[in-house]
């Protein structure tokens, strides 16, 4: 699998077991709503400061977000 699409995979999954919606994501990252969506659809190159945003709010590391998922 690709790393962008790996990552927006990963960035859905723990989005939902977060009961979070992409706009509550968004707020909590102070990422728009849209670049959110675009990541998790693996259309956007992710930044390394998005990454960051991103597994901060999730409550992750950012090294999580971009392991394969058995």
């Amino acid at each position: 699998m690709d790393v962008v699409q790996l990552l927006g995979a990963n960035v859905r999954r723990r989005r939902k077991l977060a009961g979070m919606s992409q706009e509550a994501l968004a707020l909590e990252s102070g990422l728009k709503r849209s670049y959110v969506s675009d990541l998790e659809r693996g259309t956007r190159n992710p930044t390394v400061r998005a990454l960051g945003r991103l597994a901060e709010a999730l409550k992750v590391k950012p090294a999580v977000l971009l392991e394969e998922v058995q």
